[in-house]
């Protein structure tokens, strides 16, 4: 007979994931989400292109729907602290609670605050006005997650503080809120949700282009968000670097699970692909790049990587640390071709080589509308799963967190939770191709085709006003 206790823990871990996976969907696209409306409304009060505001009345709409389930989703995650983690609570609340109390104080009050003004007072509010709660809504996006950041990297690498009594008391909050991993994990998120958010709006912005919307607001969405990602791929691949050597230096067991480096060695290979094998403690059928983990993580070709043997029960499950990772730096590459692809396509258009992105590439833009999801999801699966059997590092294991509660009364929240995840994810992407066909249809300009009249079209009249 199997363990309750195992039971309660394997479902209170399940249901965990699942609450997380659903609800960091959103945050991943409204962060950067708030950033572009505010570079919209930034654009057009410089130049005053109605364009500019057009895309902005979109996109704000998808805001909402976005901000609206991800602050229901969060709510829910709060619950389980209580309700399956009482341990966890119990034994660091005196950080996690000021911590996720800081959130609430200074950022969602903030985003509820001026969210209002964002959606109904544009034609209410001056521009100056409405343009600041814009910026406002986007600082408070930012803001919560870098609290919320804060906390997860703190269980992490945690800092600054002391046991008493089996419970743990601040002792620096500046050390506990900028702990070791805390700057590289907030980059490593903050740009993750800018990519998350141009790839949803380039996905929507080519469907409505393959849907014969010929106004200039989907074209010049499009633009902004496949140079934005353009831009970004680099700069994340640059940060996971740093990140990764942060992890070596932090957190060694996690880095031999993502690499699958069974026993400590020298000149380590880079494991392309394999089938970590536990029980054998090897990896079969593996492809492997001689020396290039030990380059890339110490850069030195015969540096040393410990391996999973030095953690002796202690160490996280290999495969799904594995396989996330790759997964994730999948994603990656291809948003790095996708998108420098595009940007060419759009470098061409504007020499006047092209008049149009091509119709395949708009396909593979429509394809990837929510890559960026699948790359968060493997990235934060890396980061939770190769922490274990660690809740906050060193100080308190998930089995010693979890609830004494039935594993049946965890199993019946756990199907609900997952039913109404499934039928809100669905929702939710299906509501965002309703409203991309209804744009298709709905402000279409008489005289103004393409993105290039419209350009020439503002251009004439701001000759004849001069």
């Amino acid at each position: 007979m199997s363990d309750p206790l195992v039971d309660t823990l394997l479902l209170s871990r399940i249901q965990f994931a699942a609450n997380i996976s659903f609800h960091i969907l959103f945050p991943s696209i409204s962060i950067a989400l708030g950033w572009f409306l505010f570079y919209f409304k930034i654009r057009y009060k410089g130049d005053g292109d109605d364009v500019w505001m057009r895309a902005y009345r979109f996109w704000v709409k998808v805001f909402a729907l976005t901000f609206a389930l991800g602050v229901v989703s969060g709510i829910t995650m709060s619950f389980q602290f209580g309700t399956n983690w009482p341990g966890y609570m119990e034994t660091v609340g005196n950080i996690a609670g000021p911590l996720l109390g800081y959130e609430v104080l200074t950022a969602f009050f903030l985003e509820a605050t001026f969210l209002g003004i964002m959606l109904f007072g544009i034609n209410r509010v001056s521009n100056r006005l409405h343009t600041l709660a814009t910026f406002l809504v986007a600082f408070g996006t930012t803001m919560s997650a870098f609290w919320i950041i804060v906390l997860n990297s703190w269980m992490q690498t945690p800092t600054g503080f002391e046991m008493r009594d089996g419970k743990a008391f601040p002792l620096d909050w500046l050390e506990i809120i900028f702990n070791p991993s805390m700057p590289y994990r907030l980059a490593h998120m903050l740009v993750a949700s800018g990519l998350t958010a141009a790839f949803l709006i380039a996905g929507i912005s080519a469907y409505r282009i393959l849907r014969k919307d010929h106004k200039p607001a989907p074209r010049l969405a499009l633009k902004t968000a496949v140079v934005a990602a353009a831009i970004l791929i680099p700069i994340q691949i640059f940060l996971g670097d740093l990140h990764g050597l942060n992890s070596l230096e932090h957190q060694p067991a996690k880095v031999a699970a993502v690499e699958a480096v069974w026993k400590t060695e020298k000149g380590a290979p880079l494991v392309l692909f394999a089938i970590p094998d536990a029980k054998l403690q090897e990896n079969r059928f593996s492809i492997e790049i001689p020396k290039m983990a030990s380059l890339i993580l110490t850069h030195d070709m015969d540096g040393e990587i410990k391996g999973l043997n030095e953690f002796p029960n202690a160490h996280p499950p290999v495969a799904p640390v594995f396989y996330g990772f790759r997964i994730m730096v999948g994603i990656g590459v291809l948003m790095l071709a996708v998108s420098w692809f595009g940007a060419w396509q759009i470098f061409l258009i504007a020499k006047g080589r092209k008049t149009e992105m091509s119709p395949f590439l708009l396909k593979i833009f429509v394809g990837m509308t929510f890559s960026g999801w699948i790359a968060t999801l493997a990235g934060w699966y890396v980061t939770e799963i190769g922490r274990q059997p660690w809740l906050v590092t060193g100080v308190l294991t998930t089995q010693e967190a979890v609830t004494s509660v039935p594993a049946s009364n965890v199993g019946i929240s756990l199907a609900i939770y997952l039913l109404l995840y499934f039928v809100l994810l669905i929702a939710y992407i299906r509501t965002l191709f309703v409203m991309a066909n209804k744009s298709v249809l709905v402000d279409q300009p008489n005289e103004i085709e393409t993105l290039e009249d419209h350009l020439a079209m503002n251009r004439n009249k701001a000759e004849v006003q001069s």
